[in-house]
């Protein structure tokens, strides 16, 4: 009798324990993420990870950095990842490293090269990589320090380089937190379609 009462008791349990499972599984699993789908749907792109088009083609996320090479193109911060949003993360080394010194010296070098400026008028953006390695902003300074470069190679002047920097260039969220930045994708897209 005790054994029956004891198997009876777990199989109860085990029903209760099964009707929780599936109930949770409906609504957490199923209900919620529909939910938050749905209250997102009125913010557009805004749910859908910002894509940035061109021709009708997404090129890229107005929310990741990515890797531009060459004169023509204005250049992303060191990703220490690659850009690789699958191995989103920081370095992890710090101020004492001598690897990461090391690097941060061999890319003031290249970039005071690239630019064709004095070591020391290389900011700091275009040194170190930003915590999750994909940061898709520079600073305007950075960015104004590529300018000739990319007016250079692109044909076009300077100043109306400048000015889509200036175009570019995002404030202060809320007015007060964080610096402005330049999105380097949604900035490269404004070259291409200012190039002759």
């Amino acid at each position: 009798m005790l054994i029956y009462s004891l198997l009876t008791d777990l199989a109860r349990q085990s029903a209760a324990g099964l009707r929780l499972l599936l109930v949770l599984t409906v609504l957490l699993g199923v209900g919620y993420p529909a939910a938050v789908w749905a209250v997102a749907q009125p913010m557009g792109d805004h749910a859908a990870g910002q894509p940035v088009r061109l021709d009708g083609k997404v090129v890229g996320s107005a929310l990741l950095g990515q890797q531009f090479e060459g004169d023509r193109w204005f250049h992303s911060r060191p990703s220490p990842n690659d850009h690789d949003t699958l191995a989103s993360a920081p370095s992890n080394l710090g101020p004492s490293s001598e690897d990461l010194m090391s690097a941060i010296a061999e890319r003031r070098a290249t970039v005071a090269r690239t630019e064709g400026v004095d070591p020391q008028q290389v900011p700091a953006d275009a040194l170190t990589a930003s915590g999750s390695g994909l940061d898709p902003h520079i600073s305007p300074r950075y960015a104004r320090l590529q300018a000739p470069r990319v007016a250079r190679a692109n044909g076009l002047e300077t100043r109306d380089v400048l000015g889509l920097i200036e175009s570019s260039t995002s404030g202060r969220h809320w007015g007060f937190l964080g610096e402005p930045g330049v999105n380097v994708l949604q900035l490269n897209l404004a070259i291409a379609r200012e190039r002759p």
